[in-house]
């Protein structure tokens, strides 16, 4: 009997449908909206916690030490994230967050700032350092676990758009307009709302189950995630990464602690002008994030971040203490300012697919050097901003400015991707990384465990 020169078909294979085609895989998908929720919650405070305590008695560089302590804890946090999640679980990763960030909110609004009593402020204020990123990273490992390989770079793209529009855009956009209100006090209990309604949504909806190899125990996931530092010396360049990724963001994290003051206290601002201003800088951040990708591949990605990045940043750090000095409260003029400063900010994004061709055998150690400058980032910023008392907001602006000049001039020995670290004579090309922009340390290697 002739054979049909066609082979048979087989059983037919769903379409995969829209969710699953951007990299959400169903059982997860209302994780990132739990993860937005609870950022903007956790977003509320960034835009006018700092003049507000300032306005009940606290000096600037009480401030600036709060926000500083705050910052070491969400960097230590932000380390160990990713190894307790694959020791425990995502999911008690991320409850323990919404468990730390609650009461410790709680005690801070209670015992701290209606009490007026600051080291209690510092100790509770530090200690809820501790829940955004065991929550937000935490479902990101979730996220490694348990999508497909090829659609991860589009779950982690989704996953970093809804997070920063909630830390940024939605919540600054929300404490605009409810501050006149109902008063600033009122809107920080509000960030509990968000928080438990995020939390909430994992506990009942997320109920996806980790389907990859057992995890290592909380001690060898940690003694893992120490040994990545060693990179640092066996590859240099992956250690100017990091300062260069630390850079990045530093001048974000300082201005949160004194440019909000400066810009309602001695520009004039209203408050809910100031956050609208801050709400759409972010919001241009996003844009940036996606359009800094196409902007590497037509001009290369280390001159991006260079010249985009590093000097951008440099001009509208600037900018955005004298252009208002010069013009006064212009809504219009400043927000201008403000949106090309955004733009800067995301000219950083190629760093990610930078770092992990510095070292294209050892991309889980180069992320989680990426990683930690993420969290240091926050730290230094933080630090930074104390100079204000000491040399004041214009000294201050120009530290800030001038580093990131260094910062411009270290990323010029990150050779572009495709010229480092070539493969042996011999030897079979590592697979290529995910795109993992701010990915907690051990998330690399989970996702290319599942693709085995």
């Amino acid at each position: 009997m002739p054979t049909s020169p066609h082979p048979t078909a087989g059983p037919a294979v769903p379409r995969p449908g829209f969710l699953e085609r951007q990299g959400i895989v169903r059982p997860l998908a209302f994780g990132f909206l739990a993860v937005m929720l609870f950022m903007v919650g956790d977003g509320i405070e960034v835009g006018f916690l700092s003049p507000y305590l300032e306005s009940r008695g606290l000096s600037g560089s009480e401030v600036a030490l709060l926000w500083t302590v705050y910052g070491f804890v969400v960097a230590v946090a932000a380390w160990l994230s990713g190894a307790l999640a694959e020791a425990w679980g995502p999911r008690r990763v991320m409850l323990l967050g919404l468990g730390i960030w609650a009461v410790f909110e709680v005690l801070f609004l209670t015992v701290g700032v209606a009490a007026g009593n600051y080291p209690l402020m510092l100790l509770t204020f530090g200690i809820r350092g501790l829940g955004y990123p065991f929550f937000a990273y935490g479902f990101l490992v979730w996220i490694a676990m348990e999508t497909p390989g090829d659609k991860l770079n589009r779950a982690v793209g989704w996953y970093w758009f809804a997070s920063t529009m909630g830390l940024g855009v939605i919540s600054s956009y929300f404490a605009g307009a409810v501050i006149p209100v109902i008063g600033e006090m009122a809107t920080l209990w509000l960030s509990l709302a968000f928080v438990t309604a995020g939390g909430l949504l994992v506990i009942f909806l997320v109920r996806a189950r980790v389907t990859t190899a057992p995890p290592d125990s909380t001690k060898e996931s940690v003694a893992k995630m120490f040994g990545a530092l060693t990179i640092v010396r066996t590859h240099p360049r992956v250690g100017v990464g990091g300062v260069v990724r630390m850079i990045n963001t530093l001048s974000f994290y300082a201005f949160v602690v004194f440019l909000t003051s400066h810009m309602v206290n001695d520009v004039g601002f209203s408050t809910a002008q100031w956050q609208t201003i801050w709400g759409t800088m972010l919001l241009a951040n996003v844009a940036a994030n996606l359009l800094s990708g196409y902007v590497a591949g037509w001009i290369g990605s280390v001159n991006t971040v260079a010249w985009a990045g590093g000097l951008g940043c440099f001009v509208t750090v600037l900018a955005l203490y004298y252009v208002p000095e010069a013009v006064g409260p212009s809504f219009g003029i400043t927000l201008a300012v403000a949106i090309v400063y955004g733009l800067a900010l995301g000219a950083f994004v190629p760093l990610s697919a930078i770092m992990p061709m510095l070292a294209p055998r050892h991309i889980a150690a180069s992320v989680a050097i990426l990683n930690l400058g993420a969290g240091l980032s926050q730290f230094a910023g933080s630090a930074i901003a104390g100079l204000v008392g000491p040399i004041g907001i214009e000294g201050t602006v120009w530290v800030i400015a001038s580093i990131y000049l260094v910062g411009l001039g270290l990323t010029f020995f990150l050779k572009e991707p495709g010229t480092v670290e070539d493969p042996s004579p011999g030897s079979a090309p590592e697979p290529s990384a995910p795109d993992a922009a701010a990915l907690p340390p051990t998330k690399v290697a989970v996702g290319a465990r599942r693709a085995d």
